[in-house]
């Protein structure tokens, strides 16, 4: 008669001796990963909403410390554990539970932090949220040994339970990219923060189930033992007396084999490494193309002579725009071009100005974006002053948060450092320093030129102003 309960394969005994799994302990750690899909858990919960609150905040701040802090807290880490454990052990009841978990977690955290953005004066994407929207297969190699890294801790019975990983929760950073999705639904449903950061999250959380899976897969955690364990964990609960009769049961026994749940991870995978690859692709490509223009242009442009230089690349062309102090002849900046072509594949374009000094790069500028016939005299200083103030004011006006913090008025300094725009505006409190430096890049961009400042100071509303 065969035994009932046969041992592992000596790879498998192996493999439980090199990670230190005792063998009694499967019943335990099966238990111990079923607790963390209660979805009735107010210390659960709390957890969500403190890291999803935590995790907006330092994104809006742009704080790595505090994202940090997120990271630590979230608890998000116990269901993903226990889909992957599900799958391993072919276990639809706690699968179920898992997942139900997981997806009231991720609207909870989504909504919630999505709330808190719209009650904010502004919604600046700032370089955390930007970093977030943008994975390739670098994130998904992350997340993968960080699901190894803290699957072997489980199944050690390390760490303080199944949602106290510290390293792996930094590494794989569940929540941030769950709070870049809330940034993006309440600055107005922005889709691209939106899709970007839900493909981050997708990434980990496929690549944690699939690692988790493969490692209590190999430390048996489908045997009878943990069977039994599962058989006693679920009791009378409703659910489990219908996930044992009727079709459910049936599924369980036709499609619940090894090799279709490891198909449909692979699949999973595979469907995830597509446009992560792509991405991968693209950064790399941008990456060696800025190193080639970099290598090009200082031959061309000695850095003693450099005034100021603009790089902007898209996947068909690239924009080049040089201030230099010595003039540039144009056979050079034709062969830089034809070689840059020919190393990046994509059209490049280059624009060399001589300025004798760098205070001169601002009416260069000027006088570039607005070619006007020479004027019969020499315009006075008051002339030239009201045309430049003329030229910031509209992109200025259609930049500033005027909602939040009506503009009474402004005026331009030019000086050594370029041109100073000094701004005077009527709120309760102060704008901040984030909202100030948007408008700032906001004119740059719109003027053409590094060389703006923008300087704000508050003006007191009047008492009984309306």
């Amino acid at each position: 008669m065969a035994d009932a309960n046969p041992s592992p394969p000596f790879s498998r005994r192996e493999f439980q001796r090199w990670l230190h799994v005792p063998a009694g302990a499967k019943p335990q750690i099966y238990e111990q990963v079923l607790a963390t899909t209660e979805i009735n858990s107010l210390t659960y919960w709390l957890e969500i909403f403190f890291a999803s609150g935590i995790a907006a905040f330092g994104l809006v701040q742009s704080s790595p410390a505090v994202i940090i802090g997120a990271m630590l807290i979230s608890p998000l880490m116990g269901p993903i554990m226990a889909t992957g454990l599900a799958l391993a052990a072919s276990d639809l009841y706690m699968g179920i539970k898992a997942v139900l978990n997981l997806i009231a977690s991720v609207a909870v955290s989504i909504a919630f932090s999505g709330f808190l953005v719209w009650l904010l004066p502004f919604h600046s994407a700032t370089p955390e949220i930007v970093a977030r929207t943008n994975p390739n297969l670098l994130d998904l190699g992350v997340a993968l040994l960080s699901g190894l890294a803290g699957s072997v801790v489980v199944c050690r019975g390390g760490g303080g339970g199944v949602t106290a990983l510290p390293g792996v929760a930094i590494a794989v950073a569940l929540m941030p990219p769950l709070c870049t999705v809330g940034f993006g639904l309440g600055s107005g449903a922005n889709l691209e923060i939106m899709s970007g950061a839900g493909l981050l999250f997708l990434t980990n959380l496929v690549a944690i189930v699939a690692s988790a899976f493969l490692i209590f897969l190999l430390i048996g955690m489908n045997t009878a033992e943990v069977r039994k364990s599962m058989e006693a964990a679920r009791g009378s609960e409703p659910l489990a007396r219908i996930l044992a009769h009727g079709p459910v049961a049936r599924v369980m026994v036709t499609g619940g084999q090894l090799r279709w749940r490891v198909l449909m991870l692979l699949v999973m995978l595979a469907a995830i490494a597509v446009p992560l690859r792509r991405a991968l692709l693209q950064v790399a490509g941008e990456t060696l193309t800025r190193g080639a223009v970099q290598e090009e242009l200082s031959r061309l442009v000695p850095p003693d002579y450099l005034v100021s230089e603009q790089v902007s690349v898209s996947p068909d062309s690239v924009f080049i725009r040089v201030l230099s102090t010595r003039q540039i002849p144009d056979d050079s900046v034709t062969e830089v071009r034809q070689k840059l072509m020919r190393r990046t594949g994509r059209d490049v374009r280059i624009s060399v100005d001589a300025v004798a000094s760098k205070t001169e790069v601002a009416d260069l500028m000027e006088r570039l974006s607005h070619p006007v016939a020479a004027p019969p005299r020499l315009k006075t200083v008051a002339e030239l002053q009201k045309e430049l103030v003329d030229r910031i004011r509209p992109p200025l006006v259609a930049i500033w948060p005027e909602a939040d913090a009506p503009m009474r008025d402004f005026d331009v300094v030019l000086g050594p450092q370029g041109i100073a725009v000094n701004v005077r505006y009527t709120a309760p409190a102060n704008l901040g320093e984030v909202p100030i430096r948007m408008v700032e890049h906001g004119l740059q961009s719109k003027l053409g030129t590094p060389e703006v400042t923008v300087n704000a100071q508050r003006v007191r509303p009047q008492r009984g102003a309306r």
